[in-house]
């Protein structure tokens, strides 16, 4: 080992223990970057500095990434969510766990409108816990799905992390979006599998609404739920329909996706100068913070990289025994660790452009692994101390919800996860035939 890959051992060691240590990772990654650069490249590395900002400012693709989240942000004050949670609520109500039900298939019919998690999660605290605690449902199962559901947008496409994904590794957009699709319906079909056999066996944790506290028939239920779907439908044909299709690029998709949601607000009444100026800020927020990290983790993977980090953590990975899957298995252990200290931006941009090599000289297929990643890196939404989902959802449920209550309750999504993670290794046909036969090779 040189003395320039230990140096980047020491760099890798140092960012975990400022991390954790509770400093801002953009400020940790900037930190390091320019110590170890300035050490071992001298000022050149400030050149370095300004050529990532330039090839981040140059990519078209990460300009989706604003529009998509205007677009969240904007629904989100639409009330979209509300009617379709409120007509899935009548639908669902009467079964064991419906609530619970209905709160998963409104979170993934949200995630399908929006790659936005804050909204989303924080949407459907307030409008599906309360009548879920009103009812005495478990509260581990009430909040545990809604950190559950309320994720599902950073799979789902239009995902961000999807966007952010492709042009870090050099992949088509359209393709990823297309490969999570059935990734991201399986796993809600999956959480809505284990709602239903937890409720089968613990028979008093999730009640069924009475048919007197509903309205209308039970065909005027359907029909009404039917129709607060159209919204949803229109906004993701004319969304992730037209990615998919190659009509559009993604970039022009997230336009007609923004103005789609404009037109969504004002039919709902709800386009007026505060909450366009809200949305507007919030994205400004959450875009600025996006690529700070990219800009960022950009330069420390330079220096990293140029002190020989990189060659000597392939060099490990591929030594291992047992074989590609086993690499693979560490690979995705590494992710899933990680997910308990570093927030995925992070983890995308630091560890990915790491393994990646690895991929290519495994010879799996790099649309597939990509999902893999997605998929691992949505289960840190829920993994303590840096679960996103969980903060969100303490911050605006009812006082008399714990966060032990919260954390008893994500575990066994965090299992159902783990679960649909290993599916889709097992059959990387869910992932790989969408995007083959829409988009081709």
């Amino acid at each position: 080992m040189t003395i320039d890959q230990l140096a980047s051992i020491v760099m890798m060691a140092a960012m975990f223990v400022m991390v954790i240590t509770g400093v801002h990772l953009a400020f940790v990654l900037v930190f390091l970057g320019l110590i170890f650069g300035l050490f071992f490249q001298g000022p050149m590395v400030l050149h370095l500095a300004m050529f990532q900002i330039y090839h981040v400012m140059q990519s078209e693709v990460l300009i989706a990434v604003p529009l998509f989240v205007f677009m969240g942000l904007l629904l989100d004050r639409s009330g979209v969510a509300e009617r379709i949670f409120q007509s899935l609520y009548e639908v669902f109500g009467p079964v064991r766990g419906g609530l619970a039900i209905a709160t998963v298939v409104t979170c993934a019919v949200f995630a399908s409108c929006t790659g936005v998690i804050a909204a989303t999660v924080a949407t459907m605290t307030l409008l599906a816990l309360p009548p879920m605690l009103k009812r005495n449902y478990d509260k581990g199962l009430g909040t545990g799905v809604i950190c559950a559901g309320g994720s599902l947008g950073i799979l789902i496409p239009p995902s961000v992390m999807l966007i952010m994904y492709g042009p870090m590794a050099t992949l088509s957009v359209a393709k990823l979006f297309a490969a999570a699709l059935f990734p991201g319906l399986l796993l809600a079909f999956l959480y809505i599998a284990y709602i239903v056999v937890f409720c089968m066996i613990s028979k008093n944790a999730a009640p069924a609404i009475s048919a007197d506290e509903l309205e209308g028939t039970r065909l005027t239920q359907f029909i009404r739920a039917g129709w607060n779907m159209i919204p949803a439908i229109f906004l993701v044909t004319s969304v992730l329909g037209l990615i998919i299709a190659g009509i559009t690029t993604p970039t022009e998709g997230a336009g007609i996706g923004a103005f789609a949601a404009m037109i969504l607000t004002a039919f709902n009444k709800q386009l007026n100068y505060k909450n366009l100026k809200s949305a507007a800020e919030g994205t400004l927020i959450i875009t600025s913070m996006v690529m700070f990290i990219i800009i960022f983790s950009g330069f420390y993977n330079s220096v990293f990289l140029f002190l020989g980090g990189g060659t000597l953590i392939k060099s490990a990975l591929m030594s291992l025994p047992f074989g590609k899957w086993f690499v693979l298995f560490i690979m995705m252990f590494i992710l899933f660790i990680g997910g308990f200290f570093i927030s995925w931006q992070g983890l995308l941009y630091i560890v990915i452009p790491i393994f990646i090599p690895v991929v290519k000289a495994l010879g799996f297929d790099p649309i597939w692994f990509a999902i893999l990643v997605c998929l691992n890196l949505q289960m840190s939404f829920l993994t303590p101390p840096f679960a996103y989902s969980i903060f969100f959802v303490k911050g605006v449920a009812p006082p008399e919800v714990t966060t032990w209550d919260i954390y008893r309750g994500v575990v066994p999504f965090v299992a159902v996860q783990a679960i649909t993670l290993t599916v889709c290794i097992i059959f990387p046909q869910i992932i790989t035939w969408l995007p083959r036969v829409t988009i081709g090779s």
